[in-house]
């Protein structure tokens, strides 16, 4: 299975996502999305599932987290994630669900790091050029064996 990874969108998809995900079968979305188009235009890509971010709107009702089964792995989607020293509604809940994966973005740096038996996965800063900023989403290559990262430089 191919999990498509981006983050920080900030109401921008980059045209260049459509081809680089065109063969993946779930589409994850870690936060600061922008306007609800942005998920509209990936969902003609795969089926998405996201979350809100601290820039995004609490009136479109952007859940704050997300849990998603794909490929009989469990998937926390959560856009401020500290992995090294979660908060501790989210130690609460990595305790309660168990996830395999924890998505995440914020810091628009990516981060591939196992802790406790967990990935904790940030594909980087997705949204318009600025700042210099280096820009990425990622691929997660699944696999019954293990879960390989592919960054993809926008």
């Amino acid at each position: 299975m191919k999990i498509g990874v981006l983050s920080d969108t900030h109401n921008y998809l980059d045209p260049r996502i459509s081809r680089l995900f065109a063969d993946v079968d779930h589409i994850l979305h870690g936060g600061d999305i922008g306007l609800p188009i942005v998920l509209l235009e990936l969902e003609q890509i795969a089926p998405v599932t996201a979350v809100g971010g601290n820039t995004d709107d609490p009136g479109l009702g952007y859940p704050e987290t997300a849990i998603a089964l794909l490929g009989g792995r469990k998937f926390l989607l959560q856009h401020i994630v500290k992995p090294q020293a979660p908060a501790e509604p989210l130690r609460a809940r990595l305790a309660r669900e168990r996830p395999d994966v924890v998505v995440f973005g914020h810091t628009h740096k990516p981060f591939c790091q196992r802790l406790g038996g967990t990935l904790f996965f940030n594909p980087g800063y997705a949204g318009k050029p600025r700042f210099g900023l280096e820009r990425s989403a990622a691929i997660l290559h699944c696999q019954p064996d293990e879960i390989r990262p592919e960054y993809l430089r926008l």
